[in-house]
């Protein structure tokens, strides 16, 4: 039995339901299979009091300490952080916390490795317990955690010091890679760990019949995604002025919306804002779309891109992180440069030559949760012990 201690302060909780959907789905996988045993630590910074009485800390404050969450038995111990003065210092201080919590949780539940979701905080504290508890550890980038927190100053020498600490390291493409290879961090022990997705949830639908569902008629663009500068929503809204018979839809929520709200204003009802959306709401909306628009500064691989082609929808992407990786066909879609005539002229090459939804399925057969799972078990077995590892390990590229 492989016990997997999984440390992730991006897991989904009652006060956000969408945060770090991806990791939860990846950890219940890994926790389904027949030899692991597995228990979830996400942390929640709160600063000291009277900060965490602010309205943006306070649902976090009120969250259990520890809880069922779909059979996964998580805990939420406390750790202190200082918004913006204090960030660098937020990995010192969660190991500090964690470190006595966690030697009594080893008393009951003996983890075998550390399984580190996100690179920041979370990958250089986790190179502290490692030290601290004498437990191998392993670290997953997805995208920001390298391409933003890695480059901070400050923080990028303890991200890149973790990486080389680690028994071993998870990307989530092969470009992300090697950017975390530019940084430093040794090569030989990156594998490649793709996303998976749920072919079952996320599949073609009537697309008129969905459309007529949301009150659209004609054309149809989605775009998914916290409402940040790094998704680059303010291109597609410009591209919707080269778009004069489509409508735009737009899921999610951030501190852009009002900005955003007033450039898609003179648009009227083609642009409307859905906000924040249950993940369970994202198949519909995403089979209804004739293309999915996400014009991102930077990603790993967005779960949100093989989502959409799961659905039969194409999409219309930067050249980032891994796309090239997922859209190896020209039915999924276009990689374009991040401008808003492009954007628009990648989608209306998609509208008057639309491919079949099972064509572009096709290129998000590949992705699925239960690979994904064995991969991940036999990489973090490799770490914990040479006899426990199976056959078809991790990617390496």
């Amino acid at each position: 039995m492989l016990r997997v201690l999984t440390l992730s302060t991006l897991f989904p909780n009652a006060a956000q339901p969408t945060l770090g959907i991806f990791v939860e789905r990846q950890t219940r996988g890994l926790a389904a299979l027949p030899d692991v045993d597995v228990e979830v630590v996400s942390p929640v910074g709160l600063p000291p009091w009277p900060l965490s009485r602010h309205p943006h800390y306070a649902a976090r404050a009120k969250l259990p300490r520890e809880e069922p969450w779909k059979g996964l038995r998580v805990h939420r111990p406390r750790f202190p952080v200082l918004p913006r003065v204090g960030e660098a210092r937020a990995a010192k201080g969660m190991a500090r916390r964690l470190l006595p919590f966690l030697k009594r949780l080893r008393a009951r539940f003996p983890f075998d490795v550390i399984d580190a979701e996100f690179f920041w905080p979370d990958g250089p504290a986790a190179m502290q317990l490692s030290q601290a508890l004498g437990v191998p550890f392993s670290i997953k980038a997805r995208g920001a955690d390298i391409q933003y927190w890695g480059r901070r100053p400050g923080i990028g020498g303890q991200i890149v010091a973790a990486g080389r600490a680690a028994g071993g390291l998870l990307a989530v493409s092969a470009a992300l890679k090697e950017v975390m290879i530019g940084l430093g961090m040794p090569g030989d022990r990156i594998a490649v760990h793709y996303t998976g997705v749920d072919l079952d949830r996320f599949a073609p639908a009537d697309r008129a019949a969905a459309k007529a569902r949301l009150g659209v008629a004609g054309p149809l663009i989605v775009t998914a995604g916290a409402l940040i500068p790094r998704k680059g929503q303010a291109l597609t809204i410009a591209a919707m002025a080269h778009l004069p018979e489509a409508t735009l839809l737009i899921a999610g929520d951030g501190p852009d919306r009002a900005a955003l709200e007033r450039q898609a204003a003179p648009f009227g009802a083609r642009i409307r804002f859905l906000g924040s959306q249950p993940h369970e709401a994202l198949p519909p909306l995403l089979a209804a779309a004739d293309a999915m628009v996400l014009p991102s500064i930077s990603e790993g691989l967005a779960n949100v891109w093989v989502e959409a082609l799961a659905c039969g929808t194409p999409i219309v992407i930067s050249d980032i992180g891994g796309a090239s990786e997922v859209l190896d066909r020209p039915e999924a879609g276009r990689i374009v440069p991040r401008d808003p005539e492009a954007i628009a002229g990648a989608v209306r090459e998609l509208l008057s030559n639309p491919p079949a939804q099972s064509a572009v399925r096709a290129a998000a057969e590949r992705f699925s949760w239960g690979k994904n799972a064995r991969e991940l078990r036999n990489h973090l077995a490799s770490l914990a012990s040479p006899s426990l590892q199976g056959r078809g390990s991790v990617e390496r590229h």
